[in-house]
């Protein structure tokens, strides 16, 4: 099961308004939770039962999503001046229109409301995600080419 499978199953759970999936295979096994009136999120944690090349590669994207929720924690204590930009979807979050362009921001960077800051692909779309506020650019709070959660937040922005 590669990222993009785990991704989809991701969108179907949420879809479907269950609060628990298992999947299970012989080398595979992810539990997806979701949240229950106002409850925390809980995030998919494969467990892999043989290394196969394509199960080692699928659980450390999950992880440092995992890790992620602590991260903010802490953001929002020391930083609690900055505005977050959130992620308006599930999806793959990249900071380059194409491999080859010079990336959409970087740390220092002044943005305008309505400036293009980043791209999430979901389903083989690519959509360019706009800065909802004007400021400079903080801190960038995700790896390119990794998965990211709806309201999950990308970017730190100081208005100011």
């Amino acid at each position: 099961m590669d990222i993009k499978d785990i991704q989809n199953l991701i969108k179907f759970v949420s879809k479907a308004e269950v609060s628990e999936v298992k999947y299970k295979t012989k080398d595979f096994e992810i539990t997806i939770k979701t949240p229950l009136a106002g409850s925390d999120a809980v995030y998919a944690q494969p467990a892999v039962y043989h290394t196969a090349p394509q199960a080692a590669a699928a659980p450390a994207p999950v992880a440092s999503q995992a890790a992620a929720p602590a991260e903010k924690a802490e953001a929002v204590s020391d930083d609690s001046k900055y505005v977050a930009i959130k992620s308006p979807m599930i999806g793959t979050f990249y900071r380059k229109p194409s491999p080859d362009k010079d990336v959409f921001v970087n740390v220092g960077d002044e943005v305008s409301a309505g400036k293009v800051v980043c791209v999430i692909e979901a389903m083989k779309l690519f959509n360019q995600i706009d800065s909802e506020i004007s400021g400079k650019i903080v801190k960038i709070l995700v790896d390119d080419a990794t998965p990211v959660e709806y309201d999950q937040p990308l970017f730190l922005v100081d208005p100011s």
